[in-house]
């Protein structure tokens, strides 16, 4: 899948891993085909698929590459597709998000203004919620997208979208085994199960600069179910902790190590809140107290203010309270179990949300 001979290189490539996604690719290389600034070819990357994911993609013009006994989920895959797609810069996108129509070209202006940067992701936010436990992913999303549009810092590097350089994953590759963990080789860490956190971690190891404008946004899923939803956070956090073991305590380590440890205290304060206000309730000694009082209006205040964009739904969530607090217990619990998950040094597993899925043929015809 390697240009001909004396070909030109293109310069950006959209690399779409996808496992039994046929339902959600039509929307996914619809944002494609919609950019201002097209990409120059497209290539989803089946990886053992069931469904019909391949028919769907040739059918929407999009070229397909199938893994080959790949049994290191997404970082697996894209190492495959990487060692048979020649890029400038490598669009990274899940098979089940959308980007803005700007994303390519706005993209492609930061890299070319700023050398340092090796790669520039997308601010995520999520589809439109079809339930409470949906629009509380939604707003904790849009709160994610206000924090980063503030700071101005990249915490993570999203796996959902961003367009990479190619020679700064050659150099993460060349780097695996001696200054970074991973077999040497591998732009992306087969062992890490959260392969965008780590990428970060390698990507700033090396010097390399990272962006994450908000107007490049991109719309992915929400977790449909309680249980989807922690085994997905689970993951997430799990994966993190797994990186920064990797790693060890270093200068672009220590901020994460920080943001974990605060995690930690934070799931501890909230727990001791909750037992305290019962207990004081139990006993009759609850008081409302007008200092607290304003202190917690500040604070629904500032939930609200933060997540104004989203819409009446999402205002009258938070201004609500109770359910993000619940929302937030309901976190801490996964970051709990990802905790022992990693000090049990057990695998927190890949989970795949199925939906209840159209027709192959409805879903290219929709497209």
């Amino acid at each position: 899948m390697t240009g001909a001979p004396g070909a030109t290189t293109p310069r950006v490539v959209a690399l779409v891993p996808a496992h039994d996604e046929a339902e959600a690719l039509p929307a996914t290389l619809a944002s494609l085909r919609a950019q201002t600034r097209p990409v120059d070819r497209v290539v989803v990357v089946s990886d053992n698929s069931t469904d019909a994911t391949v028919e769907v993609a040739r059918a929407l013009g999009a070229d397909v590459l199938e893994t080959v006994g790949n049994t290191d989920r997404k970082a697996g895959a894209l190492n495959q597709a990487l060692a048979r797609v020649e890029a400038e810069l490598v669009l990274v996108l899940d098979a089940d998000t959308t980007i803005a129509p700007t994303f390519v070209a706005e993209g492609l202006a930061l890299l070319d203004a700023r050398p340092t940067l090796g790669a520039v992701g997308g601010v995520f936010r999520g589809t439109p919620p079809a339930s409470l436990l949906e629009q509380l992913q939604a707003n904790e999303y849009e709160r994610y997208g206000v924090q980063v549009d503030v700071t101005g810092r990249t915490s993570v590097l999203t796996g959902t979208a961003a367009l990479v350089r190619r020679d700064a994953l050659a150099a993460v590759a060349r780097a695996r085994g001696r200054t970074l963990p991973g077999p040497p080789g591998a732009a992306y860490d087969p062992r890490a199960i959260t392969e965008d956190s780590e990428l970060t971690l390698a990507l700033r190891t090396l010097g390399y600069e990272l962006a994450s404008p908000a107007s490049m946004s991109c719309t992915t899923e929400l977790m449909p179910t309680p249980r989807d939803l922690h085994r997905q956070r689970v993951r997430w956090y799990k994966g993190m902790l797994d990186n920064l073991r990797a790693y060890g305590f270093t200068r672009v380590t220590a901020r994460y190590v920080g943001q974990q440890a605060m995690l930690a205290i934070g799931t501890l304060m909230l727990a001791a809140l909750v037992v305290l206000t019962a207990l004081s309730v139990a006993t009759g000694t609850f008081r409302l107290v007008p200092f607290w009082l304003a202190v917690g209006a500040v604070l629904v205040a500032e939930r609200l203010v933060t997540v104004w964009r989203v819409g009446r739904r999402g205002r009258l969530v938070a201004s609500a309270v109770l359910p993000e607090l619940v929302y937030d217990m309901f976190l801490q619990l996964a970051f709990v179990r990802a905790c022992w998950l990693a000090a049990t040094a057990r695998d927190a597993g890949w989970h795949h949300v199925r939906r209840d899925a159209p027709s192959p043929r409805v879903a290219v015809a929709a497209a």
